[in-house]
């Protein structure tokens, strides 16, 4: 075969009728221009027209030098299947260390996907596999992944690691990590795993979109604990909406967040812990610009670094537990996090605290914030049941009912149950299944409810109830903080805050709150603004050891 610079797929045997597999020929041409690279050292591209490309039952093992540029998302599909090899994962392209011996010295180079979509709904494997991915490549050298939608994948949709001066941009990863529940590894939409380039790994991750991916939308993870933590990665102008995590930093260092958008993610918005393989967590990290809105847990939550860590100019708001939670996992680094600053943040009407610390912390410094309007989760306990209550496929609605608009943010419902279930006397007569799911707002009379889980269309494991079903809606927990510190805080440096509730009602109860297990040592906190909170603006059921408070409003 000859070889030439370009190769147009349809004049090399792939037809793209959606029927046919197309995946030999296209292994056959990638390894004839792969080979012809090897020898004169000329990068070469596959062209692959607008058609439905079917891969079935083996991924296409791919070569350096070998580029693949599709007709457009939605032109040009592989469509990945595996019904004669349930057993075998089947991703569009990969190189990896385990099954192809990659490394730093045996890797892939000079590479760019660009223009196609990646279909993973026809691949079913008999037990959760991490490898059956949409791409799955190791150890790439000037990559460029660029315009690709990948979407409905077993496994993680983008799953490339060691990306070294790489750029992956406008990447649409939806519904992948479709057979993990949520508790394996992988299954995110845009996966990297880093560190193998060492301590620096140049890799920028721009423009893209992660929507309804089982796990992390997108997410950085150190792949061995006793790899330095690397720097030179980049985050801009990404989307992350309905994944279990939005944007995670799972052993990084320096890791630069800008101009993102993290929503209605599950657990959390933005997460830096002790999740990922090595049980190893970011540090040094800069999350700034970015909007963290309307997730049903946690905006930020952050725990098992060291530090430091900064968040500058970001809106976290309308979370259904904590603006900023800071926290450890068990099996991951226990030290006291230093130099995490919260700067110019807009912290407001989240359903906790806007500031929440649960591991010990030494010298942060928090700074010029607005943290206002937080502890919405201030309704008391409702029930009902019976006539005027119906049900969404994401909402419950009580037309008899009266609640404080975004006062059960974050609650769990319970519905179902029948005579003397969760509704009382006025239930329904009809016994139905006692379940569960997450609020992430609420109107006067209606409830917004999360997905069951990302990229569900329904709250409700068993079709939507029927109407009249009985309800129950937990009381709201106290007290409800600006800021809470529940852990060791040594020599803090809280200056120019404003931490107030200027509502009706004032659902953030106070400005300050030390908590009974608390210690605060030393530090200064001055030049606040702690008046117009629901209560007293500050309480310590643990005094403050030393430090200076000096000069606060209220």
């Amino acid at each position: 075969m000859t070889a030439p610079l370009t190769a147009d797929a349809h004049e090399y045997g792939l037809v793209g009728d959606g029927t046919a597999d197309d995946g030999p020929a296209l292994q056959k041409l990638v390894d004839a221009l792969g080979d012809a690279t090897a020898g004169d050292g000329r990068p070469r591209t596959v062209r692959v027209p607008a058609g439905r490309y079917l891969i079935r039952d083996r991924p296409v093992l791919w070569r350096s030098g070998v580029s693949l540029v599709g007709a457009g998302r939605g032109a040009t599909c592989f469509a990945l299947t595996n019904p004669g090899a349930p057993a075998q994962p089947v991703p569009l392209a990969w190189f990896t260390t385990a099954q192809h011996g990659a490394g730093r010295d045996h890797h892939i180079a000079d590479v760019t996907f660009a223009h196609f979509e990646i279909d993973g709904l026809g691949v079913e494997t008999e037990e959760y596999e991490v490898l059956a991915k949409g791409l799955g490549l190791q150890y790439v050298l000037r990559g460029r992944f660029s315009d690709l939608w990948i979407h409905d994948t077993a496994a993680t949709g983008f799953g490339c690691d060691f990306l070294q001066d790489t750029v992956v941009e406008g990447v649409l990863t939806e519904r992948c990590g479709r057979q993990d529940p949520g508790e394996k590894m992988g299954g995110a939409g845009i996966g990297i795993g880093v560190g193998g380039w060492g301590p620096v790994e140049r890799l920028a991750v721009t423009d893209c979109t992660a929507r309804g991916n089982g796990t992390n939308g997108i997410f950085l993870e150190l792949q061995q604990d006793d790899w330095v933590p690397p720097r030179g990665i980049r985050l801009t102008a990404c989307h992350a909406e309905d994944n279990r995590y939005g944007i995670s930093d799972w052993g990084a260092d320096g890791l630069l967040v800008t101009g993102c958008t993290m929503l209605g993610n599950h657990v959390a918005g933005f997460d830096v812990s002790a999740q990922g393989t090595t049980s190893v967590g970011g540090r040094g990290g800069l999350v700034t610009g970015c909007v963290i809105d309307g997730n049903a847990g946690d905006g930020i939550a952050l725990g098992n670094t060291p530090g430091p860590y900064g968040f500058h100019g970001n809106r976290v708001s309308n979370n259904g537990r904590y603006g900023y939670w800071e926290h450890n996992l068990a099996g991951g680094d226990q030290e006291p996090a230093t130099d995490i600053v919260l700067e110019s943040n807009d912290i407001h009407d989240n359903a906790l605290d806007g500031i929440r610390v649960d591991a010990p912390l030494h010298e942060p410094a928090i700074f010029g914030n607005r943290i206002r309007g937080n502890g919405r989760r201030a309704a008391p306990e409702a029930r009902g049941g019976g006539e005027g209550v119906h049900c969404g496929p994401l909402s419950l609605t009580d037309e008899r009912a009266d609640w404080l608009p975004g006062g059960h943010r974050g609650k769990e419902l319970t519905i179902g149950g029948g005579p003397g279930g969760p509704g009382g006397p006025e239930a329904t007569t009809e016994v139905t299944a006692v379940v569960t799911a997450v609020v992430t707002d609420n109107t006067a009379t209606r409830l917004a409810l999360a997905p069951l889980r990302p990229g569900a269309d329904t709250a409700w494991p068993h079709g939507t109830p029927g109407p009249g079903t009985a309800y129950r809606l937990p009381d709201s927990p106290a007290p409800r903080a600006g800021l809470t510190a529940a852990a060791a805080v040594t020599h803090p440096y809280v200056h120019g805050n404003r931490v107030r509730d200027d509502g009706h009602p004032r659902t953030q109860v106070h400005a300050v709150w030390i908590a009974p297990e608390a210690t605060w040592t030393g530090g200064r906190v001055s030049g606040n603004d702690f008046s117009g909170n629901g209560s007293a603006s500050t309480r310590f059921d643990s005094a403050p050891s030393g430090g200076r408070w000096r000069d606060n409003a209220g």
